[in-house]
């Protein structure tokens, strides 16, 4: 009995992340269009949009390979699990144990992989150019993420999410300016990653500035929409993997019951809302930068990724 209720409360984090992605890519949208003064489409219209895409025929490019066909379900399968091995509403799941920051910034490498292999497939120049900045991006923010990945395990002795969530629930581990670092470090990853203002707006199409868009022209019909879900789930992941780290009140212990279930729900819920809000409010207030400014952005954020883990060093050699 108790293995069937772990399973099925895996299960609902599974389908949770699925179903509340798109919302939250509703919600940003409309806020964005709120703090702009216009009215905005509905915070559901994501879903709309998933439907619309699904009833849809799929075209294809005469010379389009298999990569093509099966990248949109390898990149949606990839993003799907990283996104449900991070706690949301809970720690402690059964799945808990392959939750591993590695292994979740893997699955992302290789989801970014198959797109940029899409993107390049079919032989358009747009696909290559977003092909290839987007290859410039993961140089970047990859040695950044894992910097901060390494920052994390020094204090907390583990890169399993489950066991960093703990030590950074306890209030004996305190304010520390290498956690400061990293959790800044982190939020300029998660922008670059999610092709977000001032990196790259996902709401343009214009051919010299976009990065994402470039790379899914070809695309239509359900292949279309397992991409862009996808995106949605990357975006939700991101700000569910800050909410776990450096928020980790109110996430259900291990072996809870429902009310504290619906505790943590809530508590998960909540975090959505206001990061939601913030990363509205920030791309009203900043500018879109050039491409060639990219990689001093990230650039930025591998510094303080490498500032926070060097502090940790030499406050132990001390």
């Amino acid at each position: 009995m108790g293995l069937i209720l772990d399973l099925l409360v895996q299960g609902a984090q599974m389908a949770l992340v699925l179903l509340l992605a798109p919302l939250l890519t509703g919600v940003v949208r409309k806020l964005k269009a709120r703090l702009l003064r216009r009215r905005g489409a509905s915070v559901l219209q994501p879903y709309r949009d998933f439907a619309r895409l699904l009833r849809k025929e799929a075209v294809l490019a005469e010379n389009a390979s298999w990569l093509f066909r099966a990248a949109p379900y390898l990149i949606f399968a990839a993003t799907w699990v990283a996104a449900a091995l991070v706690p949301t509403f809970a720690t402690g799941l059964i799945f808990s144990w392959s939750a591993d920051l590695i292994a979740i910034i893997a699955l992302l490498g290789s989801a970014r992989f198959f797109l940029a292999l899409a993107g390049m497939d079919v032989g358009t120049s747009f696909g290559g150019i977003g092909s290839s900045r987007e290859m410039m991006i993961a140089s970047l923010a990859e040695p950044a993420m894992l910097l901060i990945v390494f920052t994390l395990a020094l204090v907390a002795g583990s890169t399993q999410l489950a066991t960093i969530t703990g030590v950074f629930a306890d209030p004996t581990v305190g304010l520390r300016v290498s956690l400061g670092l990293a959790l800044v470090a982190l939020v300029m990853v998660a922008i670059a990653e999610n092709g977000r203002v001032p990196i790259d707006n996902p709401a343009t199409h214009l051919e010299l500035t976009m990065v994402h868009e470039a790379m899914v022209l070809e695309y239509s019909g359900r292949h279309l929409a397992m991409i862009e879900l996808a995106s949605a789930l990357k975006l939700l992941l991101y700000v569910s993997l800050i909410a776990a780290l450096f928020v980790p009140w109110g996430l259900a212990p291990p072996g809870a019951g429902a009310l504290a279930y619906a505790a943590g729900l809530a508590a998960w819920l909540a975090k959505l809302a206001v990061a939601g809000f913030l990363l509205a409010l920030f791309e009203t207030a900043i500018a879109k930068m050039r491409v060639f400014r990219v990689p001093g952005f990230l650039g930025a954020a591998l510094m303080l990724g490498l500032l926070g883990t060097l502090l940790l060093f030499v406050s132990r050699s001390l």
